[in-house]
């Protein structure tokens, strides 16, 4: 049996996530975006819409495998939600968080790739204004708080880096694909 591929995507706000998870469904259909449990207000689209109920008893259950808080928001990746997002083909995560990372790898097993896109701050501004955000300064925080990230974990392996600025997103949806071949075959050698 071939072991399951995920991919994760981790980058600062503004990065590409949403951008390269669209081009990369459209490049194979199984590639789908991971709707993570929100706990909160604001966007829903790409989310599973919980409340703090549900989260507690996913805690209870030990089905939360991470879970972080922004915006005002709690995040969660679950068990029960990642199995499902497996059973209907390759789970594509979106993190901004190296204990994020971590922790999903850790918690449950799989074949992940894991994929930095990067972008500028200046860029994460103007693509946070071009897109009506109405809370670019937390955006802002939010890839000062990622670059820290990096900064703290030095020894972090990525398997892809793509600089946004520099590479088209179908260009990145092709290589993240291509990575996901590769590590298949090498997987079934």
């Amino acid at each position: 049996m071939t072991e399951q591929q995920g991919v994760i995507l981790y980058g600062p706000p503004a990065s590409g996530k949403d951008t390269v998870t669209a081009a990369l469904s459209e490049l194979d259909s199984r590639y789908a975006q991971f709707a993570r449990l929100k706990v909160g207000t604001g966007k829903t689209a790409g989310y599973r819409m919980g409340t703090a109920e549900q989260l507690r008893e996913l805690e209870a259950a030990g089905d939360v495998v991470y879970a972080n808080a922004r915006y005002g928001n709690t995040y969660a990746i679950d068990r029960p939600g990642v199995d499902a997002a497996f059973a209907a083909g390759v789970p594509v995560v979106h993190l901004g968080q190296v204990d994020g990372i971590r922790a999903l790898m850790d918690g449950y097993p799989a074949n992940w790739s894991v994929v930095l896109l990067w972008c500028p701050r200046e860029v994460t501004e103007q693509r946070s204004a071009g897109r009506g955000d109405s809370d670019t300064a937390a955006r802002l925080a939010a890839w000062d708080a990622t670059r820290e990230d990096l900064d703290a974990h030095p020894g972090m392996v990525w398997d892809l880096t793509v600089d946004t600025t520099a590479s088209v997103p179908q260009d990145a949806a092709r290589l993240i694909d291509q990575l996901l071949a590769q590590r298949a075959g090498a997987a079934t050698a």
